[in-house]
């Protein structure tokens, strides 16, 4: 009787685990209607507003994910979600509602580069692959961030000292954030997505810089060239902000380029046109 209670309580512990893995493998992934939700949030209307066209699960670049379309008063909206935080990856519609969210552009990305997929070509993540998801975090390690961030600043660990590389979270999303400094004191800041590698923002500044001595200085049409010549595509047209400042006695430029989704701030040295400081991230973020 006693080895018959034993194995019995055995299979009821073993029942309850196996509920709470099911329990868990459930909360990894919002479900479609959630999803549905989020985009009517984001736009500021109602489900009694809008008629739905299509509502498909897809996978992009590792990371699962919703795509929810509809129309109100004849105006589409398109709205790419997040399966596991929830989070609005991308959005599109030519004029969001004054109840949506303001801070994001017509059509937009986080993250720069972002490929667009045809949804006739999305494939729904399997329960199987979910659970998968849930148990590894299929998230890249530490040295993976370090080997992305360095491959990206053009530098090899040798020739840096990392002050910090660390997986954090930020709007329900884990990333990793690296830190470093080269031997001529430039220090790059990088927020890496820990599920896709992908780089969120990034920026660098160069201290303890001295100016030339001989005070001749590029012009400013040079150092907006300069600044493009960093964001593939833009233009100037994509320069929103533009001015000439002095640091420690040291005459530069500043600016900001806002393209494709993403914010770009600048310091360029006025005297040999080296970039100071550089600054990327999302707009909006």
């Amino acid at each position: 009787m006693q080895w018959k209670y034993r194995l019995s309580a055995l299979a009821v512990s073993l029942a309850l685990l196996a509920g709470c893995s099911a329990q868990q493998t459930a909360l990894a992934h919002i479900d479609l209607e959630a999803a549905k939700i989020k985009a009517l949030e984001q736009a500021g209307l109602t489900a009694s507003e809008v008629e739905f066209t299509a509502a498909t699960a897809g996978t992009r670049n590792g990371v699962d994910y919703y795509r929810v379309e509809f129309t109100a008063d004849g105006q589409p909206y398109q709205f790419d979600i997040d399966a596991m935080t929830g989070l609005i990856i991308e959005e599109s519609a030519s004029d969001i509602p004054q109840g949506g969210d303001d801070s994001k552009s017509s059509s937009s990305s986080v993250e720069e580069g972002h490929p667009e997929t045809d949804v006739d070509h999305f494939t729904a993540p399997s329960q199987s692959s979910q659970a998968s998801s849930t148990a590894s975090g299929e998230i890249i390690t530490e040295k993976r961030a370090k080997e992305i961030a360095l491959s990206h600043a053009g530098l090899k660990e040798a020739d840096v000292t990392f002050v910090k590389s660390a997986l954090d979270y930020d709007d329900g999303y884990q990333m990793y954030e690296v830190e470093f400094y080269t031997k001529d004191y430039k220090e790059y800041d990088y927020e890496i997505d820990a599920r896709t590698g992908e780089i969120i923002s990034y920026d660098y500044d160069a201290e303890d810089y001295t100016a030339p001595s001989s005070g001749k200085t590029i012009s400013e049409q040079k150092a907006k060239e300069l600044a493009l010549s960093q964001v593939p595509g833009a233009t100037a047209n994509d320069i929103l902000e533009f001015e000439v400042d002095h640091d420690d006695g040291r005459m530069e430029y500043e600016g900001k380029i806002l393209y494709d989704g993403m914010e770009y701030e600048f310091e360029i040295d006025a005297y040999s046109g080296a970039i100071r400081s550089w600054e990327a991230e999302p707009i909006g973020r």
